[in-house]
């Protein structure tokens, strides 16, 4: 016996909806079928963006400030902003500044939003067009906001469509989809599937975390 050297295997949305079709004991018959879980399965990764992290949907971006702007429109794509950090480089030596992330209820009640100096502070305005604003104002034009970004996976917008994921979230996504499908035309197996969907769900999100390791500290407030 010999195995097949092959790690190729990248269904399409076709011959996805038709293994969750399966799943539901039904059959894709006609193109209003295939239409409806192209519509289910985009709205089954929005689901996915509310659920929390994605780390292939991660990307790092860059921002070059202007002094005195504070506020910088990103792209509409753009789910969350997970850190910031301000890059100075001064003499020709580059250095990376961790800044903090404000509520919004904290950036409101910033008295001087106009005040000039290094950043220290963000928030994320989860607009339709998030906005990225940082306090203090920028006080020069050279300083670059780099960050890592949580941006929406791609839309299934056709049956020859391959998926915007890592092959280990293809039976999550196979599971998923046959549940939302059953929701609208198997209402008796909607249960079953919906179980089978989260446990797989689990287990691809149990691989897809970080594997950095951290300490707890006990705080004594005698010390």
């Amino acid at each position: 016996m010999s195995v097949s050297g092959s790690t190729d295997f990248e269904p399409n949305v076709a011959e996805f909806v038709e293994e969750a079709f399966e799943r539901c004991g039904l059959e894709l018959r006609t193109g209003y079928d295939l239409k409806t879980a192209r519509r289910s399965i985009n709205l089954m990764l929005a689901e996915w963006a509310n659920r929390g992290l994605n780390q292939w949907t991660i990307e790092q971006d860059t921002q070059t400030v202007t002094k005195g702007t504070a506020e910088y429109t990103l792209n509409s794509n753009v789910i969350d902003i997970l850190d910031v950090v301000l890059r100075r480089t001064t003499n020709g030596e580059q250095t990376d500044i961790s800044i903090e992330r404000l509520s919004r209820s904290s950036y409101l009640n910033i008295p001087n939003k106009t005040t000039q100096s290094m950043p220290s502070q963000w928030f994320l305005d989860k607009l339709n067009t998030p906005v990225l604003k940082v306090w203090p104002t920028p006080e020069n034009s050279t300083d670059i906001l780099v960050f890592n970004k949580m941006v929406r996976m791609d839309d299934a917008d056709a049956g020859t469509n391959t998926m915007d994921m890592p092959f280990r979230f293809y039976p999550c996504f196979a599971a998923g989809l046959a549940y939302y499908i059953a929701i609208k035309r198997a209402p008796e197996k909607a249960q079953l599937l919906k179980q089978l969907y989260e446990e797989e769900f689990d287990r691809a999100m149990s691989t897809d975390e970080d594997k950095a390791s951290f300490r707890i500290r006990p705080f004594n407030s005698l010390r």
